[in-house]
């Protein structure tokens, strides 16, 4: 039996290219996923383009991008893991956050979300997973989006310093966030790949997709951050176009050929 796998682009909404080369993506069937930042500049300009395709919208909450240089200074990363364990991020700035994110993404869609998930897996942190399902259970009842869970998918082939990071992110919150969905009765992926440094060019990102399709089980979730140009020149935006011309190559079907896997949409019973 063909293994069913998630693929899910990130920040759709961060900026042009990023949308471009996600609809290209889904278009081709290489996305059955997107995530979005909800208050990203590009993201109310595009997102009706993702409605045709078949594909999995969602709410990429976000705590730690500065996406309006004009609204509140948002924490580092480390910084918002720290307060979070230390038990001080505070309920109402939190709640204040989600609320506009789900507002204007349903602003923008004219309906929930598919499924939703973080901005640096910020969703599972102590504090935010706790107010991030009882918003969901207050705004959607019995019809609440799928959750993306973090644990690790299987490791084998991959560099020592991917698996470690994949450990650490699964480490931050992925357990609780699993038993707290299933004792709510939500849906989640079955384990997370894709974890890397985000760097290497196209060659290095080939090889890590080839061993992340190998270790692939069913419904796990695959996540990536391609973009169609990389007209900045920084560092990561041309290794978002590396990931972009990685997945749109027709070598990627030969590799999910030989290793039995099929993308597709979470499937229902997950």
């Amino acid at each position: 039996m063909s293994k069913r796998i998630v693929v899910c682009g990130d920040d759709f909404g961060m900026n042009a290219d990023i949308d471009e080369g996600m609809i290209e993506l889904a278009g081709m069937g290489r996305l059955s996923a997107v995530s979005c930042l909800s208050q990203g500049p590009s993201f109310a300009a595009h997102v009706r383009r993702l409605a045709p395709l078949d594909v999995d919208v969602g709410l990429h909450v976000n705590f730690t991008e500065q996406l309006d240089p004009n609204a509140e200074a948002l924490p580092a990363l480390g910084r918002l893991i720290l307060n979070a364990y230390a038990g001080r991020l505070d309920a109402a700035w939190i709640d204040a956050r989600l609320q506009r994110q789900f507002d204007a993404f349903e602003a923008a869609t004219g309906r929930a979300p598919d499924y939703v998930d973080g901005h640096q897996h910020v969703h599972q942190l102590p504090g935010i997973r706790a107010r991030l399902l009882l918003l969901l259970k207050r705004r959607y009842g019995e019809n609440r989006p799928w959750l993306r869970q973090t644990a690790p998918g299987m490791q084998s082939g991959i560099p020592l310093r991917e698996a470690f990071k994949a450990r650490i992110i699964g480490a931050l919150g992925a357990a609780a966030l699993a038993r707290e969905a299933r004792a709510d009765g939500l849906r989640t992926n079955r384990r997370l790949l894709g974890v890397y440094g985000f760097e290497g060019g196209k060659r290095h990102y080939a090889g890590l997709l080839q061993n992340w399709l190998f270790n692939a089980r069913d419904c796990d979730l695959l996540m990536c951050h391609p973009a169609a140009a990389s007209q900045d020149g920084c560092a990561m935006s041309r290794q978002r176009r590396a990931e972009f011309d990685v997945l749109a190559s027709p070598k990627l079907g030969d590799w999910l050929n030989v290793n039995g896997v099929h993308i597709s949409r979470l499937p229902a019973g997950a």
